[in-house]
């Protein structure tokens, strides 16, 4: 759990602008004809249209995408009673989480009353705005009965987070630890420790997903919920045992799971001894749990435990759920949130915690390679695929229980809008890696030993999007395999320097003294450079023996591309090579070039990189609209790049016409279709959006994409090597492992 002081707490909430949200506007609102079109009089028109037909209000308003979250601050967190106002923290806080993982606009509403009558009819009145509604931090018992009242006399979705946020969550852990376990939902022994909101929501869903009432024990604040007690609620009594239990002592004997929503250190190490053969703990009291993890995982080995807190693994935290559980309701405008969505998004989260983990998710936990087990029993909240994972489960479940006024059916297209609300919109990767996969290829990587290579190979190779050839000692390579469990099972690994490959070395070597025997090259010294892992490896793709070769992740950039020259050779068409960077913005892709090789072109130069560019661009099946980007606009300056920039301008206008590509031009005016028609009606580029930038000299291009990528916050995928015979791609040095995933599945289509 991340550590920090009182004072940085309150700072942060302070700050320039107290609190943690704000309301941003949609629309244009800078000319007086915006504000006449926001507010009167042409907001009457919308007011009309509404009037005439009340479901007219999700098209023309933001209520299909607005949540109220809803607090009367009587449990909050584990502070309690503090009343409305000082539970107004929280409440932002769950705002801000609802944006930020699912695009969701929140308004807070903290609610001076513990009355039931009032709150309801309070909430109610509200209602019309929002399109659902997020209870929160409501004392038991009167947040069964709000919730159930409103549940009944509105038809929007509506969810009690502290109930069922807490259920799902902990229920897909325990869908996984039964599995992991080796036991049997019909079969376990459950020991709720715990009868308040969460406690009852949890201990229901368990049920309706398999476990027997008759094998629950639940204990309050006074013992064991038995039979024999006069003094219990009527959701209590929902959970009486008959069995002869009176202690928390006496029900753990022989368990085989606890479910803890009480209280710190109530769970012993001799209860946990007494519990049954390859037992599961979930500690889920806040900030401390009921039982110390340390503690616990020391005193059983066989032990799967999950807590609350995200220092420890198989954290349960309601995250997971309740973002991605309101986007899928409200996207076909669910009338409420039922048990068969609850389950829906049960069985979405356990089934994705089985998949392999992105790097992005290992990299955020700093972790070597997450993977399904013991100590990864249910997905971490940063792992990006949750939105398009939960949110269309959670959606279909409500269209075949049929409350479900907007159903969806193109679920492809679903998934893409949700890439879109976070800004990852990766619809051209998606439709390379399908590519991919079609027709996957045999893929070299020259740093096999290396472990994010390694689990790049692994990645493809599950994914079905390359088949993977390993270069390196294997002795080396398996040792890592074992060390991070990986899964490389019959990928073949050449030790390119062994014994075994001298005949092989020594024929590479003969093709490539042919090749450069009149530009220098002995036969000693081509020998002497098939102990290269990079010649070795390009040799491998031009005699034949492999598709495409991937390098550079431990080596500079020019020590890999001189092989592949040397080895492979360029394209004598054009007899030119050239770099290019694929950026995904929220904006939509856009290539970059030349971004690695060429330092200072000259205005032919640039002519070709620009051909190679736009042959490259439409090898992702788009037309190329490019702008040659400068510091000067249609020869507005007539000295240094820009000249040089002028002058290919003019040759590609003279020799390729029907190229859409325009400049000099400054990159605002490139990127912006309405100022530049303002100021350059004349331009070939015309309103079209610009998906190409072809920069002046290397120092713009690699400068503008790594700004792009730091400040910009877009994903930079390349750099693709233009211009070579056969599919050779360098990686950046320490690239990521989706990094070299994306690249991989770009040499495949190179390939292809």
């Amino acid at each position: 759990m991340a550590k920090f002081t009182k004072e940085d707490a309150l700072r942060y909430h302070e700050g320039k602008r107290p609190g943690k949200i704000e309301v941003i506007p949609t629309k244009p609102h800078s000319t007086q004809l915006d504000l006449s079109l926001a507010y009167s009089p042409g907001v009457a028109e919308p007011c009309l249209q509404i009037e005439a037909n009340p479901k007219d209000v999700y098209k023309y308003t933001a209520k299909g995408n607005l949540v109220a979250v809803i607090s009367n601050g009587t449990a909050v967190l584990g502070l309690g009673d503090i009343g409305a106002e000082a539970g107004k923290p929280v409440m932002e806080g769950k705002g801000l989480l609802f944006k930020i993982f699912a695009d969701i606009d929140v308004f807070d509403i903290e609610v001076d009353s513990k009355d039931v009558d009032e709150f309801v009819k309070i909430v109610k009145g509200i209602a019309p705005t929002f399109g659902g509604i997020n209870l929160e931090d409501i004392k038991a018992p009167e947040c069964f009965a709000i919730e159930d009242r409103l549940k009944k006399e509105l038809d929007i979705p509506i969810m009690h987070d502290d109930q069922h946020g807490t259920a799902i969550i902990s229920a897909a852990g325990l869908l996984n630890a039964v599995e992991i376990q080796k036991k049997k939902l019909s079969d376990i022994k459950i020991v709720v420790n715990g009868a308040g909101a969460s406690a009852v929501a949890c201990t229901r869903l368990y049920i309706a997903l398999g476990v027997k009432k008759k094998n629950i024990i639940m204990l309050d604040s006074k013992g064991v919920i038995h039979k024999s007690r006069t003094d219990l609620s009527d959701i209590k009594k929902e959970f009486v045992t008959s069995i002869n239990v009176k202690t928390l002592e006496d029900a753990m004997d022989g368990a085989d799971m606890f479910l803890g929503l009480s209280v710190a250190n109530v769970l012993k190490p001799s209860m946990v001894k007494s519990m049954a053969d390859r037992p599961i703990v979930f500690a889920l009291a806040n900030p401390n749990p009921e039982i110390a993890y340390e503690l616990a995982m020391k005193t059983r080995k066989d032990l799967v435990m999950a807590t609350g807190r995200s220092d420890h693994p198989n954290q349960v935290n309601n995250v997971l759920g309740f973002p991605f559980i309101f986007r899928g309701a409200l996207d076909v405008k669910a009338t409420g949130i039922n048990e068969e969505m609850k389950i829906a998004a049960v069985k979405a989260l356990a089934k994705l915690a089985k998949e392999d983990v992105p790097d992005i998710v290992n990299t955020a936990y700093h972790e070597m390679n997450l993977s399904y087990g013991k100590d990864y029993i249910i997905p971490k909240p940063l792992d990006p695929r949750l939105l398009t994972v939960v949110a269309p489960a959670v959606a279909k479940a409500a269209m075949d229980s049929g409350i479900a006024k907007a159903p969806i059916h193109n679920w492809e297209e679903y998934k893409n809008l949700l890439e879109q609300r976070l800004g990852r919109d990766n619809k051209l990767l998606r439709a390379l890696t399908d590519k991919a996969k079609r027709n996957p290829k045999r893929v070299v990587f020259a740093e096999g030993a290396n472990f994010k290579v390694l689990k790049a190979a692994q990645t493809v190779l599950h994914e079905g999007i390359a088949v993977p050839i390993l270069l390196g000692n294997p002795e080396h390579i398996h040792k890592v395999i074992q060390e991070n469990d990986l899964d490389l099972d019959g990928v073949p690994i050449i030790n390119w320097r062994g014994a075994e490959e001298r005949s092989r070395r020594e024929e590479y070597a003969k093709i490539l003294f042919r090749k450069r025997n009149r530009k220098g090259l002995t036969y000693n010294e081509a020998v002497d450079k098939m102990t290269n892992r990079n010649y070795f490896g390009a040799m491998m793709v031009e005699t034949g023996e492999a598709d495409a070769f991937i390098s550079g992740s431990t080596s500079k950039y020019a020590d890999t591309i001189k092989p592949a020259i040397q080895t492979v050779g360029i394209k004598s068409d054009i007899n030119h090579i050239a770099g290019m960077y694929l950026l995904m913005t929220k904006q939509g892709p856009i290539f970059f070039s030349d971004t690695t090789v060429n330092p200072r072109p000259d205005a032919q130069t640039l002519v070709d990189t620009t051909l190679l560019t736009a042959e490259a661009v439409r090898k992702f099946n788009i037309e190329p609209v490019i702008a040659m980007v400068s510091y000067s606009n249609f020869g507005s300056i007539r000295d240094g790049s820009p000249v040089r920039v002028q002058k290919a301008v003019e040759i590609l206008h003279h020799e390729h016409p029907e190229l859409i590509v325009d400049g000099d031009i400054q990159m605002n005016f490139a990127l912006n279709p309405e100022l530049r028609t303002k100021m350059f009606p004349f331009s070939k580029l015309g309103w079209r959006r610009v998906n190409t930038i072809i920069f002046p000299n290397l120092s713009s291009g690699n400068i503008a994409y790594k700004m792009m990528q730091e400040i910009g916050g877009a994903e930079a995928i390349g750099p693709i090597l233009l211009g070579m015979n056969k599919s050779i791609h360098i990686v950046p040095l320490e690239s990521s492992v989706r990094e070299i995933v994306n690249m991989v599945t770009i040499a495949v289509v190179d390939a292809q």
